[in-house]
C-alpha cells in the first residue's frame, strides 16, 4: 500500500514534495499556511518548505514556494552518480574490513 497524503479542499497543492533535491536541498517536509490565519499574514498564504541543505548535518531551513529552484536533470543525475560513487568507496572498505580479519571478500 503507498502512503498518501490528502490536501483539504481549497487549499493550493504543493509545487515540491517529500525527498525531491532542489537547488537548496532535499525537501523534508512542508506546511500550508492558510489564508485568513495569522501564520498567513506573516508568511503569506502557501506552501513553506523544510529543507535539509547537507546530508551530513543536522541543520534545516525553512524556505517559501518562491525561493526554492528545481534541479537540472543533469544536475539530479550528477548528484545521485556522485552518491552512488560514495557508497561504492563505503562498500569497499567494509569488504576490505572483511578481509582484514578473515572473512571472505564474496559475502
Amino acid at each position: 500500500m503507498q502512503p498518501t497524503i490528502s490536501i483539504p479542499t481549497g487549499w493550493e497543492y504543493p509545487r515540491f514534495t517529500f525527498g525531491q533535491r532542489t537547488q537548496q536541498g532535499i525537501v523534508i517536509g512542508l506546511e500550508y499556511k492558510p489564508a485568513g490565519t495569522q501564520l498567513a499574514h506573516e508568511y503569506g498564504n502557501s506552501w513553506r518548505y523544510t529543507v535539509l541543505p547537507d546530508k551530513h548535518s543536522d541543520e534545516v531551513r525553512h524556505y517559501s514556494e518562491d525561493q526554492i529552484q528545481t534541479l537540472s536533470v543533469a544536475e539530479i543525475q550528477q548528484q545521485l552518480q556522485a552518491e552512488i560513487e560514495e557508497h561504492q568507496q563505503q562498500i569497499k572498505a567494509i569488504q576490505e574490513q572483511l578481509a582484514a580479519i578473515g572473512g571472505s571478500e564474496d559475502a
